[in-house]
């Protein structure tokens, strides 16, 4: 891998394992927000009876420790950057009783599998940070079986996902960021029509779908959205950090006002849009 690629993965690391007890603590309200989307997931691979199954990006643990308890005699295999993600997805997996589950620390550029291993992968939320999306894409499709299958979701446009916009809108007002590189990793990098069904077409994937799945986040208070963005927001937190303490302050309640503008009851729940994007292994 391309010197460049290698130092955003180590970034990626870093970062996620910095996050890690955040998404712990938040763990119900997460899960909760991206129920939906693993829903769909799970219902295009259909795991069943005595498949092995790979979860990439598997984070703490969701969709894959649903899948490992639909099957009988089969088993998920978990991979993350993260050490200390996979660590709270392990201890996810003995706080429900699921015995089928394993957990690897592995760049998906690079996996420690041999060819045509699973009968299924799924990848919830990864693809908009992987360093080379084609090759991850390759490196999926070559340990899935003749006949796998392959799901993946990557966020929507910003205009539909305010949980992301509420707080860049506003950092974008107050601070002077250079714009990123094009192609470059970040939250709405996979958002384009196609580009994910493009990618699975190029790594020998058919029968490529694409959908739309709504959801929302429910924070409940303005303070809750703020301090779960500031907790579990990666992405988010890593462009605040670069402001100084005046400027942090007044990000935050310029934000506070525009939600309580959006959300003049009180209850933060925001909308969220993101595509699952499912293809086929030819046999």
């Amino acid at each position: 891998m391309e010197q460049a690629l290698l130092q955003i993965r180590d970034q990626q690391k870093e970062s996620w394992n910095r996050f890690s007890p955040g998404w712990s603590k938040w763990e119900e309200v997460v899960m909760n927000f991206l129920k939906p989307v693993g829903e769909e997931i799970i219902q295009l691979i259909r795991p069943s009876g005595e498949a092995f199954v790979l979860d990439v990006a598997a984070g703490t643990g969701e969709p894959g420790l649903t899948i490992a308890s639909m099957l009988k005699g089969g088993k998920v295999i978990a991979t993350d950057l993260s050490e200390g993600m996979l660590e709270v997805a392990a201890k996810n997996a003995v706080k429900r009783g699921i015995e089928n589950y394993e957990t690897v620390v592995a760049d998906v550029c690079e996996l420690p599998f041999e060819n045509s291993y699973f009968d299924a992968v799924s990848c919830r939320f990864g693809f908009m940070f992987f360093p080379d999306m084609q090759v991850a894409a390759n490196e999926m499709v070559r340990v899935l079986k003749p006949g796998g299958r392959l799901a993946t979701s990557v966020w929507n446009g910003p205009e539909k996902n305010f949980w992301v916009t509420a707080i860049m809108g506003i950092i974008k007002k107050n601070m002077d960021l250079p714009s990123p590189p094009p192609g470059a990793p970040g939250m709405f990098r996979c958002a384009q029509p196609g580009l994910l069904g493009g990618l699975f077409a190029n790594a020998g994937l058919k029968n490529i779908t694409e959908k739309e799945i709504t959801g929302k986040l429910n924070a409940g208070s303005a303070d809750n959205f703020w301090n779960f963005t500031m907790e579990v927001g990666a992405p988010i937190v890593a462009v605040l950090g670069k402001a100084d303490e005046p400027v942090k302050q007044k990000i935050k309640e310029e934000t506070f006002e525009l939600l309580r503008e959006k959300y003049p009851d009180g209850n933060v729940s925001i909308e969220s849009s993101a595509l699952v994007i499912y293809g086929e292994k030819a046999m």
